[in-house]
């Protein structure tokens, strides 16, 4: 995993609707993982959030597609992490979201029997609560990329 780009942008640019909401009901990891539909806020409810934020921190990484998982793992503990810096830094109400499903834990307990290991390390997918990505970055399917959000003020 790469840092390739941090940037910040403001929430007025970032678009939220039902589309990527629907979109996840076609994932194998859709009602399986704690960051993803219909375990997080709806579309509607991040509409309201980022009513309340003006800045949001965009982060690009780069992948080894053979070391997916262990690699995404890295990127969710990194946007914790930073998470937290900001937190410490006076931006009390700064969260996090992943990059897709929660894959904290190479086993995911919460797949078998409904409840997280780490419940207070989980966050919402970008797309499970109805940001359209697209609208803030250029997706290129050709990279092996993941991206990540983080609310700041």
């Amino acid at each position: 995993m790469k840092i390739v780009w941090e940037k910040e942008i403001p929430t007025s640019s970032i678009k939220i609707s039902p589309r990527p909401v629907w979109k996840c009901r076609s994932c194998p990891s859709y009602g399986k993982s704690p960051s993803c539909p219909p375990y997080v806020p709806s579309w509607k409810e991040t509409k309201e959030l980022l009513k309340h934020y003006h800045t949001a921190l965009l982060i690009k990484f780069t992948i080894d597609p053979e070391k997916f998982e262990n690699e995404k793992r890295e990127i969710l503990r990194y946007l914790l992490n930073k998470e937290q810096e900001l937190f410490k830094n006076g931006n009390f109400y700064t969260i996090a979201f992943f990059p897709g499903d929660c894959n904290l834990c190479k086993e995911c307990e919460f797949e078998k029997s409904g409840k997280c290991k780490m419940p207070e390390k989980v966050r919402p997918s970008i797309d499970a609560i109805g940001i359209e990505l697209s609208t803030i970055v250029n997706l290129d399917f050709s990279e092996s990329v993941l991206y990540g959000l983080i609310l700041i003020d």
